[in-house]
């Protein structure tokens, strides 16, 4: 059993398996599978499978699984919008989507050591998910990873490797590691598989919504790995002729950390300061330019929260029962600043992910 192989669209070069082009852009799937015919009746189709359930749109099947997917989408009343529960995945991230995947590939490829990066929950998933396959995890951190999210590493049997310094020192640290053979590079931002798995999160939105996509997703933006495996999930079910329409992709980053917003707007308007939303503090996204062509393909936008937004919606959000993590109130906290700025009309039917667990602060 071989992996599928990978391609840059930047410089065209094509690999069995790498985890950054020699050209220094992200790799993709040489090929992107699409099912033939029209979309299946939504209340016969059969998700026991989990992911596997979408396997026509996937590039390889998730072998190594602890039955994430599938996630409950919810009417949030207070909010006009509806929130899909990603907190509720086995290690309490969507990043569960993309460790099923990654950890598959690696496993197919007879991977003896995973390394990756991470300020926590993608750490956390990649650990898990490794212990589940019997591979070995090496898990980067920043030196101020919680402590919650630390023990969920230990326990799963991966040792961490706790960095000084910025979120970058923690990637830079561990690439590294990477190039001098430390191990296979289960990276979050820079692997394709990754992005294969978030992609999920818009095939299961569409099939609770009998095959249709909302106006509009709000989703927190870090690196992007949300985000874009939204946009791929989308646009994957359009091409495929299950969806008529693709949704507006509105992004939500930290005040301080938000590359994207300065691109689009302007240094002014990315300013600030977001200690609370820790999880998607990337001043350099590994993808950027590929997150920026999702926001034009989609008539998108992103803007930047300051701390006091995300603890007001962070409170909310505990009032009316949905228990997360500070870094996921940044999108329904973005959502109420879109409505107020004449983005998104009242009106407008909107998917808010809710990425993390409470559990874990």
């Amino acid at each position: 059993m071989t992996a599928p192989p990978l391609r840059c669209r930047d410089c065209g070069a094509a690999y069995a398996d790498r985890w950054r082009c020699e050209c220094g852009h992200p790799l993709d799937y040489a090929d992107r599978p699409l099912p033939d015919g029209p979309a299946p009746d939504p209340a016969a189709f059969d998700v026991r499978d989990r992911l596997a359930s979408f396997s026509a749109f996937l590039p390889e099947a998730p072998r190594v699984t602890l039955g994430e997917g599938m996630t409950p989408l919810v009417d949030a009343d207070g909010w006009d919008a509806q929130f899909k529960l990603e907190y509720v995945l086995p290690t309490g991230s969507f990043k569960d989507r993309g460790a099923a995947t990654t950890v598959s590939r690696a496993a197919v490829l007879g991977v003896d050591t995973l390394v990756e990066d991470s300020s926590g929950n993608a750490g956390a998933a990649i650990a898990t998910y490794a212990a589940r396959a019997g591979i070995d995890a090496e898990i980067y951190v920043p030196a101020s990873v919680k402590d919650s999210k630390l023990r969920a590493i230990r326990r799963a049997g991966a040792t961490p490797v706790r960095t000084e310094g910025p979120r970058r020192a923690t990637t830079d640290a561990c690439v590294e590691a990477v190039e001098s053979g430390a191990g296979w590079y289960a990276s979050h931002a820079w692997n394709p598989a990754f992005l294969a798995g978030t992609a999920t999160v818009a095939y299961e939105t569409a099939l609770r919504r009998d095959w249709t996509a909302p106006d509009a997703m709000v989703l927190p933006l870090g690196h992007g790995t949300l985000f874009l495996g939204a946009y791929r999930g989308f646009r994957a079910l359009r091409d495929a002729g299950w969806i008529d329409s693709m949704p507006r992709l509105l992004g939500a980053q930290a005040a301080g950390y938000a590359p994207i917003v300065a691109a689009l707007h302007g240094e002014a308007a990315a300013a600030g300061d977001n200690d609370a939303a820790d999880g998607i503090q990337i001043p350099r996204p590994a993808r950027r330019d590929q997150i920026l062509a999702a926001v034009d393909a989609t008539d998108g936008d992103a803007i930047a929260l300051d701390a006091a937004a995300v603890e007001s919606t962070l409170a909310d959000l505990h009032a009316a029962g949905f228990y997360t993590e500070p870094t996921c109130a940044v999108a329904p906290a973005a959502l109420e600043e879109y409505r107020e700025r004449g983005v998104l009309d009242a009106d407008d039917d909107v998917v808010v992910p809710l990425t993390g667990s409470g559990l874990k602060t």
